[in-house]
């Protein structure tokens, strides 16, 4: 008799939001006015992701996000370009702490002020 399959635990959620992948990324560069976080929510909401970004003080613009490991990628890949107005110098990416997974979103990808 064959064991039921059971998900291995880089599949099981991270968070109360069901995320299986959690990332914190800083984006540098010619980032803001040019409708970045607006590119970055579309692109999200396409990938089925939850989280938020906003702008910082500094410049920067400020991702968390949290979902499925490829469609994290996916977006991760897409913010090293943004949206055609952009120019980004860097995405300095991390991952999610325990805290900063638990404090996402239940649903849905928000653009933060």
């Amino acid at each position: 008799m064959t064991e039921p399959h059971t998900p291995s635990d880089a599949e099981q959620p991270l968070s109360p939001s069901g995320c299986t992948t959690g990332t914190h990324a800083q984006v540098t560069g010619q980032v803001q006015g040019v409708s970045y976080r607006a590119a970055a929510k579309a692109e999200a909401d396409d990938l089925g992701l939850i989280g938020w970004v906003r702008n910082t003080a500094d410049g920067a613009v400020e991702l968390l996000v949290g979902g499925a490991g490829p469609a994290v990628d996916a977006l991760l890949r897409w913010a090293e370009t943004g949206p055609e107005s952009a120019e980004v110098s860097e995405v300095d990416q991390r991952e999610a702490s325990a805290e900063e997974l638990a404090s996402l979103p239940q649903a849905g990808f928000e653009i933060r002020r």
